[in-house]
């Protein structure tokens, strides 16, 4: 893997981390969210008509990934409001790649037996993150997992979406829906006000973060194999605890740092077999 390829990758995982601590730390997540959101809409517009390419066959696709957006930034707020970060993140995270495995090889896609390890140590992984005795809230883990199992679907429609439409058009197509939906369904409940609350820096900055990420990724695939620069992501696992202990300061004991690699180790294994 290059250099350059590696660096990309990396901050592109830098920045997806950072993304989830404005949201985690926000008073009002759900606001929070639907400023960023609708603020990385508005950035990825000019892309999206430079480039501007779109088949009628992906519109199936696009309407599919935007429900499956719409509910992924629904649940994600709704954990970070019920749980720490460093317990949400590592297991929506690294539970998403495993579904998506799972569901793949039932449709009879061939799979390695570095794989199946990979899934068994993301198992382990998300156990001891959840912490061996007296950790979280079940209700917690499975709210995580509802997460992992909205990322997946997303995944698996992009997968097939993105074949009949240029990237950044589908990308912008796809965040269309929930950036409204999410502004509106805020104001619904909270009125404009909390709305124009939840326009700051921090919450612009996070949006305009999500487009860079995506673009960083498109980047590093261009210049090396996707299993790696997947593989190279996960670091923002093991960053996501740091950044809860550090700046929420969540109670991150031994069993969930050593979970959080297993779950990083774990991806890395199925995304490569």
């Amino acid at each position: 893997m290059p250099l350059t390829a590696l660096a990309i990758a990396l901050g592109a995982a830098v920045i997806h981390a950072l993304w989830n601590l404005v949201i985690a730390r926000s008073p009002d997540n759900q606001a929070t969210t639907a400023v960023a959101i609708f603020a990385g809409t508005l950035v990825a517009l000019p892309l999206a008509l430079l480039r501007w390419n779109v088949q009628p066959e992906a519109w199936p696709w696009i309407i599919a990934s935007s429900v499956l957006e719409l509910v992924y930034f629904y649940l994600l707020t709704a954990a970070y409001r019920r749980a720490e970060m460093s317990l949400v993140y590592p297991i929506a995270r690294g539970m998403a790649p495993v579904i998506v495995l799972i569901v793949s090889i039932a449709f009879g896609v061939a799979f390695h037996p570095w794989q199946i390890a990979g899934v068994a140590l993301v198992g382990g992984g998300v156990m001891l993150v959840r912490g061996i005795r007296g950790g979280a809230r079940w209700s917690d883990v499975v709210l995580a997992l509802a997460v992992a199992t909205s990322i997946a679907g997303y995944t698996l429609v992009d997968k097939q979406g993105v074949r009949y439409a240029d990237p950044a058009t589908y990308l912008f197509l796809i965040l269309i829906a929930p950036a409204v939906a999410g502004v509106f369904f805020v104001a619904a409940r909270g009125g404009w006000a909390r709305v124009r609350k939840a326009v700051n820096w921090q919450a612009v900055v996070a949006g305009i973060g999500t487009t860079a990420a995506y673009t960083l990724v498109l980047v590093a695939l261009s210049l090396a194999p996707a299993a790696s620069v997947a593989a190279v992501r996960e670091v923002s696992v093991v960053l996501a605890v740091f950044l809860g202990a550090m700046f929420l300061k969540e109670g991150v004991g031994a069993s969930r740092w050593i979970g959080a690699l297993v779950v990083a180790a774990g991806v890395v294994l199925v995304v490569l077999g």
